[in-house]
């Protein structure tokens, strides 16, 4: 298991399936899960639910951000609206590997109507796995990522 102890996940009502789904597979895998998500398959509204999971994130309330929502874009661009988030939206494993390596994604995001539920399974194991590699031109562009989100959120 990673570093990460404690997930936020959020979604909308697009994904209240999936988003149980990858909740009882990451308590079978140890981590504890903060649910921010709706469990209503009504019309709800997305960034309501990935800024949640941003602010969790960011404050440290939670160690890391699964966010989950049609096709996982709406809800990741919400999120990345919080300083200090770095929410990526991937659809298969080796992106979800390399946002945490080089990027250093704090959430991952992913659509139900994307990925079926061991794709989804199968990214998150990715992510979480992986390993920020955190020096040289990775370092320098994460630091750059940050100080132009701090230009905008003070």
């Amino acid at each position: 298991m990673s570093e990460v102890k404690v997930i936020g996940i959020g979604n909308d009502h697009a994904a209240v399936d999936l988003k149980n789904e990858i909740k009882a597979y990451l308590e079978e895998k140890g981590y504890k899960v903060v649910n921010y998500g709706t469990d209503s398959s009504e019309s709800c509204d997305y960034p309501i639910y990935g800024a949640k999971v941003g602010h969790a994130v960011a404050s440290g309330e939670v160690d890391a951000g699964v966010l989950i929502c049609g096709t996982g874009i709406g809800i990741s661009i919400a999120a990345n609206k919080v300083k200090g988030v770095r929410a990526a939206v991937v659809s298969e494993p080796v992106s979800a590997r390399l946002t945490k390596e080089h990027n250093n994604a704090n959430i991952i995001a992913f659509g139900a109507r994307i990925v079926g539920s061991e794709m989804a399974k199968a990214i998150v194991d990715a992510w979480l796995d992986a390993k920020y590699i955190g020096s040289g031109r990775h370092e320098r562009r994460v630091n750059m990522i940050e100080e132009e989100a701090a230009k905008y959120n003070k």
